[in-house]
C-alpha cells in the first residue's frame, strides 16, 4: 500500500482504515525464473481451452457488446455433470476467492462465533475483519503434527470453515472425520474449501446431498491451469445455494466473463486430459518428496500440488533468500509455529530437479 498520509485517509471510511489486506503471493519479474512460490500448475490446460477461447471471437468481436449469461448455465451445467450434482447444488464466481467472500457474507455474519484453524489460508482473517466479524472469529490450533483435530470443532459456533487439504501444510482430512464435524454441527454451515483437492483427496461434494449444513468450494485455478481466467465454484443444496445467488447479485450479476466461461466448460468436459494432469503431478510430488528428504528435509504428507517442508539444520528464511538469489521463488511464512518451512510448489520434473540441485551442490555445501 503506498505511504497515505492520516490527513488523506479522512477520505476513507473508518472501517477501510483498519484492514489489513491480504498480500498475494507475488509475481516477481526475474530472468531465468523458477516460479515455484504460487501453487500454479505446471503444465498448461487442456487443448479444448484453447479452441473454445478462440470460438468465442468466431464472428470477430462483437459478441463482447453483449453482457456474457449472469447466470453461467452452461458453466453450472458443466460442473454439475463431471461432478455428478444436480445443477441447482452448483454456485459459480469470480475465482473461489470472491466465492469464499461470498460465503462469509451469506453464512458467517453471525453472533456466535466462526471456528477454523490458527494455520490455514490467510485470507479468512482478512474476510473476517473485513466482514466486521473478528471479535466473534475463535480460531483453533492445529496439533503437534499440523494436523486438524476435529473433536475442537465439537463446540457452539455460528459457522466453521475448513480447508482441505489444508494450506499451507497441504494434510488433509478424511471424509469420516468432516462427516463427524458436519454431525456435531447441525444448526451451523461447515464450508469445506477444496482448492487443492484432485492432488489425492478425498472430496466432500459426495456428502452434499446428505447433508443440508455443508458448502463445498472448488475452483479451476490449481488442476485445471485457470488460473489466468478466475472462475471458483461452490456446492451444495439448493438453500444454501439461494444465500449464495443473492449475495452475488447485490455485489456483481456478471462476475465470469464468456472467455472465462467458455474455457471452464472446455475443462470440465476433457475429464480424460484433467485426471493425466493431476496424476503427473501426484508422481512428481512424490519424486520430490523423497529427493528432499535424502537431503534431510522434514516434509509433512501432501495431498495437494505443493510441499510443506523445513530443514532443521537451516533457517528456513535464509533458506528462501539463498533460492531467491539463484532464481527459484518459494513461499515463506514469517509466522509464529511455520516460521522454519517453506511451501514449495511441485513444477515440472525438470523444474523440481534444478530446485534439487541447486541445493544439493550449491546451497547446502
Amino acid at each position: 500500500m503506498p505511504n497515505i498520509s492520516p490527513e488523506q485517509m479522512r477520505f476513507w471510511s473508518p472501517e477501510v482504515r483498519e484492514l489489513e489486506p491480504y498480500v498475494p503471493g507475488e509475481q516477481p519479474k526475474i530472468q531465468n525464473l523458477l516460479k515455484l512460490n504460487t501453487n500454479e500448475n505446471p503444465y498448461p490446460p487442456s487443448p479444448k481451452v484453447v479452441a473454445a477461447v478462440q470460438s468465442v471471437l468466431i464472428d470477430s468481436a462483437d459478441v463482447l457488446r453483449l453482457y456474457p449469461d449472469p447466470d453461467a448455465s452452461a458453466l453450472k451445467h458443466a460442473i454439475a455433470k463431471q461432478q455428478h450434482v444436480d445443477v441447482e447444488n452448483v454456485f459459480v464466481g469470480n475465482g473461489s476467492d470472491e466465492v469464499l467472500a461470498h460465503i462469509f457474507k451469506a453464512f458467517f455474519v453471525q453472533d456466535k462465533p466462526i471456528l477454523y484453524p490458527d494455520i490455514t489460508y490467510s485470507f479468512y482473517p482478512v474476510y473476517s475483519q473485513f466482514f466486521g466479524i473478528s471479535t466473534q472469529t475463535k480460531i483453533l490450533p492445529l496439533n503437534d503434527d499440523f494436523e486438524i483435530d476435529v473433536a475442537d470443532y465439537k463446540q457452539p459456533n455460528g459457522g466453521i470453515i475448513i480447508t482441505n487439504p489444508n494450506a499451507p501444510t497441504s494434510i488433509a482430512l478424511g471424509l469420516s472425520a468432516i462427516e463427524q464435524v458436519l454431525q456435531a454441527n447441525p444448526d451451523s454451515v461447515v464450508v469445506i474449501d477444496e482448492a487443492y483437492v484432485d492432488f489425492g483427496a478425498e472430496s466432500a461434494v459426495s456428502l452434499v446431498e446428505k447433508y443440508e449444513n455443508l458448502v463445498v468450494c472448488q475452483t479451476t485455478s490449481k488442476s485445471r491451469s485457470l488460473a489466468g481466467l478466475r472462475v471458483g465454484f461452490a456446492i451444495a443444496q439448493p438453500h444454501l445455494i439461494a444465500a449464495l445467488e443473492a449475495v452475488k447479485n447485490s455485489f456483481n450479476s456478471y462476475p465470469i466473463d464468456r472467455f472465462a466461461i467458455a474455457a471452464a466448460v472446455a475443462s470440465f468436459e476433457d475429464q480424460e486430459y484433467f485426471v493425466a494432469q493431476c496424476q503427473k503431478v501426484i508422481v512428481s510430488r512424490d519424486k520430490l518428496v523423497a529427493d528432499l528428504a535424502a537431503l534431510g528435509f522434514k516434509v509433512l504428507p501432501s495431498s495437494a500440488n505443493f510441499i510443506f517442508a523445513c530443514l532443521p539444520s537451516k533457517d528456513a528464511g535464509e533458506l528462501a533468500k539463498a533460492l531467491r538469489e539463484r532464481g527459484i521463488i518459494v513461499r515463506y511464512f514469517n509466522k509464529p509455529r511455520i516460521d522454519q518451512f517453506l511451501r514449495i510448489t511441485i513444477g515440472t520434473d525438470e523444474q523440481n530437479q534444478r530446485l534439487v540441485d541447486t541445493l544439493k551442490h550449491e546451497i547446502l555445501v
